[in-house]
């Protein structure tokens, strides 16, 4: 029997019950209404193969190859692998892969033009300690704004990159750095359900246009202290056969980064863009 189970306050629910391979579009509505909801969706318990994985994701939107080519996988370029080959040739551990996503608080894909709708994760080995993941809703972060910040940034914009001021590109190939900031409205407004988000990466943003150099960076300062809202937060302990996917147009998340570092971490990860916008891509 299918169950829908909240998970926080005002993020995170759980799907239990359910095999995706078999699931159809009448069964698929209510969860995906459900991840609409609650900005992280989980289903738990699932044993798939990659193209299984790809065909469930496939649901949610357009799946993409993620720009870091180093790490995806050999024979399905929409895979990256999570965890994979952590340790160089000499034995030293490559904190790149191993800290993958746990440098800070962010949302994928604010490098692009048009950036990720959503990142779904599948768990295939887990640590015996540590390797949470952290969710927050922008949701909570937009409504926690002053008025003021709401009024001074309502149509403004702004310019993010890979590897934002700090240029951490270590993952991306060298023919993929450097490559023109793109720009995106700091509040956004979610394109399915109308509700208004603080979209917002501090490792990503590169400045707010329309204001002064120092202006720029207070305001980027401040808003950092909004992100993160007490009861916006859902954090996810894995379980191997775990889904999880997330709303990048309405949340943020980091890695916890605390696992033991010779045990195993990995999953299959597909970035996803909606349909239109790909379509859009595609043309140009």
């Amino acid at each position: 029997m299918v169950q829908i189970r909240q998970m926080g306050p005002q993020i995170g629910v759980e799907v239990s019950g359910v095999d995706v391979r078999t699931l159809d579009d009448a069964g698929f509505a209510p969860i995906y209404q459900a991840w609409l909801d609650h900005n992280v969706l989980v289903v738990t318990g699932q044993e798939l193969t990659i193209p299984e994985f790809l065909r469930y994701s496939r649901r949610f939107g357009h799946v993409t190859p993620h720009p870091s080519k180093s790490t995806r996988h050999p024979e399905y370029p929409d895979i990256t692998l999570l965890g994979v080959n952590k340790f160089n040739p000499d034995g030293e551990l490559n904190k790149s892969i191993y800290r993958r996503g746990a440098e800070g608080w962010h949302t994928d894909g604010a490098y692009d033009p048009i950036p990720f709708k959503a990142t779904q994760l599948y768990a295939l080995a887990i640590p015996d300690t540590g390797g949470d993941t952290l969710f927050a809703s922008g949701y909570a972060a937009y409504e926690a704004l002053p008025a003021r910040l709401k009024a001074r940034l309502d149509g403004v914009n702004g310019a993010f990159s890979y590897g934002g001021k700090r240029k951490t590109q270590a993952l991306l190939n060298p023919e993929d750095r450097d490559v023109p900031p793109a720009i995106h409205p700091i509040v956004r407004t979610h394109s399915e359900t109308g509700r208004k988000s603080l979209y917002f990466d501090p490792g990503k943003i590169l400045s707010i246009e329309g204001a002064e150099r120092a202006e720029s960076d207070d305001l980027i300062a401040e808003l950092v202290t909004y992100m993160i809202q007490p009861d916006g937060q859902y954090r996810h302990k894995w379980h191997v056969g775990d889904i999880v996917i997330w709303d990048n147009r309405c949340s943020y998340h980091k890695a916890a980064g605390d696992y033991p570092p010779e045990q195993d971490r990995i999953h299959w990860r597909v970035s996803i863009q909606e349909f239109a916008q790909a379509g859009r891509l595609a043309a140009e």
